[in-house]
């Protein structure tokens, strides 16, 4: 596989990890979230000065209000994510 279509492989295995945890295996829920948060993105964790920050990214990671992050809403935030990444970047 390309360097690309493992970092595909990589998003879709990582979601599908997490959201195997509990209920519904196509979403996760706001625990799973969060551990997948933490585990996977600690340095956006520790970057939030306090709980109610997470909160407020684990609730705009929903943009449909059902209380679950798809794997559309989880991919906007990864894209979101390495567009803020390459900016900085880019502009060192």
């Amino acid at each position: 596989m390309t360097q690309l279509e493992t970092a595909i492989a990589g998003l879709m295995k990582t979601f599908d990890t997490y959201a195997a945890g509990e209920g519904n295996k196509d979403t996760l829920s706001k625990a799973e979230t969060k551990t997948l948060l933490e585990k996977e993105l600690p340095s956006l964790i520790k970057a939030a000065k306090n709980q109610g920050e997470v909160d407020k990214l684990l609730q705009s990671l929903d943009f449909n209000g059902d209380s679950e992050v798809d794997f559309t809403e989880f991919v906007v935030l990864v894209a979101a994510l390495t567009c803020a990444a390459h900016n900085r970047t880019c502009k060192k």
